[in-house]
C-alpha cells in the first residue's frame, strides 16, 4: 500500500491478522531527497504498516556513491522502528551480476531484513540467475553472522512450475529454514492466479480459465 492508504487497509483487514506492507521513499523511483524519504516512513509507520518497501538510489549506486547508498537505507531502516524492511535492488536496472551481488552485500550491511529483486515497474524482473547471485549473498551472510535475512523475487514469476524452481533453488542454497513466508516470499499477482487455477483443478479434476480469476 501506499502510506496515505496503510490506514484504509489496516481498517479493512481488522483482527484478520494478515500484516500491511507500505511501498515508501518515493517509489518506484527513488528520486526524492533522504529527508523526504525519510519522513514518507515515518508516516507509513505511524499509520500502522508492519513492513516498508524502499527502492534504492541506482543513480548514486551506479555514480560509485556506495557511502550513499548505505546510509540512505540505514536512515530508513532507523525510521522504520518495528517495522521490517525490504529493500529493493531494482536489479533490472543494475546491469551485470556483479553489481547484484554487491547491491545485495550493501543493503545487507545497512540493516535490511528483507532483499528484493524489483518493483515489478522494470524490465527484467525477476529470474532465476539474479535470484542465485542475491541468495549466495544472503548465505555468505548468515555463515558469517548467523543473522537470517529474507529474499522476495518479484515480477515476471507468472506460473506454479517456475515458483517450484525458485523454492527448490531456496531449498537447496539456503535450507528448510528459510522456506516460510517470514523468509521467502513471491511478489506476483499472476503467480497467485495461476496457483488458485492449479488448486481448483485439484478439488475437482477440471482445467480451469483465466477469465474466471482475478486480473489484480
Amino acid at each position: 500500500m501506499y502510506p496515505s492508504l496503510v490506514k484504509v487497509a489496516k481498517k479493512a483487514l481488522g483482527d484478520s491478522g494478515v500484516k500491511v506492507a507500505s511501498v515508501s521513499t518515493a517509489f518506484p523511483s527513488g528520486q526524492a531527497p533522504k529527508a523526504v524519504k525519510i519522513t514518507d516512513t515515518k508516516f507509513a509507520v505511524h499509520e500502522g504498516a508492519d513492513e516498508i518497501d524502499m527502492v534504492i538510489s541506482r543513480g548514486h549506486f551506479h555514480s560509485g556513491d556506495y557511502n550513499f547508498v548505505f546510509d540512505e537505507i540505514a536512515a530508513i531502516k532507523e525510521a522504520c522502528g518495528d517495522a521490517r524492511l525490504k529493500v529493493i535492488l531494482e536489479t533490472g536496472e543494475l546491469g551485470t551480476y556483479d553489481k547484484v551481488r554487491l547491491a545485495s552485500d550493501i543493503a545487507i550491511a545497512a540493516g535490511a531484513d528483507f532483499i528484493k529483486t524489483s518493483t515489478g515497474k522494470i524490465n527484467p524482473a525477476a529470474t532465476m540467475e539474479v535470484t542465485l547471485v542475491m541468495l549466495h549473498a544472503i548465505r555468505d551472510h548468515y555463515l558469517k553472522t548467523g543473522q537470517m535475512i529474507a529474499m522476495k523475487p518479484a515480477g515476471g514469476i507468472r506460473k506454479s512450475k517456475e515458483a517450484l524452481h525458485y523454492l527448490m533453488m531456496v531449498k537447496e542454497e539456503l535450507g528448510e529454514e528459510w522456506l516460510s513466508n517470514h523468509w521467502f516470499r513471491f511478489g506476483a499477482s499472476s503467480l497467485a492466479n495461476d496457483i488458485l487455477m492449479q488448486l481448483q483443478k485439484e478439488a475437482d479434476g477440471h482445467y480451469q480459465s483465466a477469465d474466471y480469476f482475478s486480473n489484480d
